[in-house]
């Protein structure tokens, strides 16, 4: 007898439909897997056969043959376990073929009979709503995850035989509630908030503007100074994600296995901060299947990269792409996989190896030329794609040792959703798209200078020695600015306070 059920496989952070064949026939007792499978998809027949016999039921005697198709598609989960057991449990005639024929399936199998969870179950039932399958079967675990797609009925299972009871009508189940609501409203809060800042109002502004127009900062400043305090604290000003946005962030996490056991669903906005040890794949994903790294993992949210200088120069030049497209593709020989990457990079450094060039505390220990290869390990193209460079100054103890709080979160949020509602309202259709990834023609229909602005810039120009880029990046900085004002126009005080966060490009960068 033939049986047939839905099932998906991972290509990326998307889940491709999979339609698994079960085929039991007369012949010598053999057992035999088809359809470009990978090891762990192999293994499986050795934990299903043990699971059905330990749970009781039937083996068929004969020749079985199992077929995942489509053909080329790669399959490298265990999560197949249970679409083909209960495949089998069909071919044998233990279940009728209707009771499996409108749900999509996946899950793996301990040899007890027991569901383990999966990766990706998010993608999964995003997927099945695509494709019309009303009902899906997956382990326990994942259940609150899949079941915020509310296009699908999710039923979650912690054995083989809850399973069978659930198909075959003889256990009442009720489908996971969504509770996306709930989530948000229980997630969506911040444990730091800037008010825990003293001083530092330069380095809040330059904050404020970057979360307002998407720009990327770097921070440069003596150790202790706050660069990591005010970096953790950037999420809390971003604007709340949307359900979209959290569904696009949560299915990286989901299809990694990142999402934690209480959180189902990313109600805050990431916030990752990988080790400067890390490696370039790592950093922007891949493997002999891609998977996503850790820009991706930052998607709508913030990728800070501490001690910048430290980090390999190829895991910072890979940075390029998804800084200027907001994702990244990632090519094998066979298939291109293209991840999302859309995220504020705020990064921080020493001004010089010791740490103390310009402190008026401590004296600075390096040579010229020390300071020369410290600062040449940055690439003038990476630094181009970064926004603001600020200077974050040691805090006065007068400042450190008042009773009162810094400017909290919620003041400069409120000013960055302003800024943020002139953008929506300019950009119209293309509602997403913020100051910072402004097309050339964009910005020359909202961002034109008057005399005195233009004068400004062309003297800027030529004594910073800056690119093209560079001042198309002063440019969308300063429409920023702007929309914090509540201007239309553009205004030289707008453009000054714009070329201020460029200031230090010849100051650290000029050779």
């Amino acid at each position: 007898m033939l049986a047939k059920l839905n099932a998906f496989a991972l290509e990326g952070i998307e889940a491709i439909p999979v339609e698994a064949e079960v085929d039991a026939s007369a012949g010598l007792p053999k057992t035999i897997l088809v359809g470009l499978l990978e090891t762990s998809v192999k293994e499986s027949v050795h934990r299903i056969e043990r699971a059905l016999a330990n749970l009781g039921y039937e083996r068929h005697p004969g020749r079985t043959v199992i077929n995942l198709a489509p053909a080329e598609q790669k399959k490298d989960a265990g999560g197949f376990d249970l679409p083909i057991a209960l495949g089998l449990l069909v071919a044998t005639g233990q279940l009728l073929p209707e009771q499996v024929r409108d749900y999509g399936i996946m899950g793996e199998l301990s040899l007890d009979g027991s569901v383990r969870p999966i990766k990706g179950a998010l993608s999964m039932a995003m997927n099945a709503a695509e494709r019309g399958i009303k009902k899906l079967l997956l382990p326990a675990a994942n259940a609150r995850e899949a079941a915020v797609v509310e296009a699908v009925s999710v039923y979650g299972v912690h054995s083989l035989t809850e399973a069978v009871g659930i198909l075959a009508g003889h256990l009442h189940a009720e489908p996971v509630a969504s509770e996306i609501e709930e989530l948000f409203a229980k997630l969506n809060t911040y444990e730091v908030d800037f008010a825990d800042v003293r001083g530092q109002e330069f380095a809040k502004r330059a904050l404020v503007v970057a979360a307002a127009g998407g720009h990327n900062v770097l921070m440069i400043g003596s150790p202790g100074t706050g660069k990591t305090m005010l970096a953790q604290r950037l999420p809390t000003i971003l604007p709340p994600l949307t359900p979209t946005e959290s569904l696009e962030t949560t299915r990286i996490y989901s299809v990694l296995g990142r999402l934690k056991p209480d959180e189902p669903l990313l109600a805050k906005r990431p916030f990752r901060t990988p080790h400067h040890t890390i490696s370039d794949a790592g950093m922007v994903g891949g493997g002999s299947t891609p998977a996503p790294g850790e820009i991706s993992l930052a998607h709508h949210g913030v990728l800070f990269l501490d001690e910048l200088p430290e980090f390999h120069r190829r895991s910072l030049e890979v940075l390029r792409q998804p800084l200027e497209q907001g994702q990244v593709t990632i090519s094998r020989a066979l298939h291109s996989t293209t991840f999302p990457a859309s995220f504020v990079l705020v990064a921080a450094m020493n001004p010089c190896p010791c740490g103390y060039l310009g402190d008026s505390r401590r004296p600075c220990k390096c040579n010229p030329m020390q300071i020369e290869r410290y600062m040449a390990k940055i690439s003038g193209p990476l630094l181009d794609r970064i926004d603001l460079h600020i200077e974050v100054p040691s805090v006065p103890f007068q400042e450190l040792a008042a009773n009162a709080d810094g400017t909290p979160s919620a003041n400069m949020r409120e000013q960055v959703h302003r800024a943020r509602a002139a953008q929506h309202e300019r950009f119209g259709r293309d509602s997403h798209r913020l100051n910072s990834r402004m097309t050339s023609r964009q910005l020359r229909r909202y961002c034109t200078l008057d005399d005195d602005g233009r004068k400004l810039l062309k003297t800027a120009m030529d004594e910073l020695g800056l690119s093209a880029r560079a001042h198309d990046r002063i440019l969308r900085m300063a429409r920023t600015i702007a929309d914090l004002d509540q201007s239309a126009d553009l205004k030289p005080v707008h453009v000054i306070e714009a070329i201020g966060y460029r200031s230090l490009d010849r100051k650290l960068w000029a050779r």
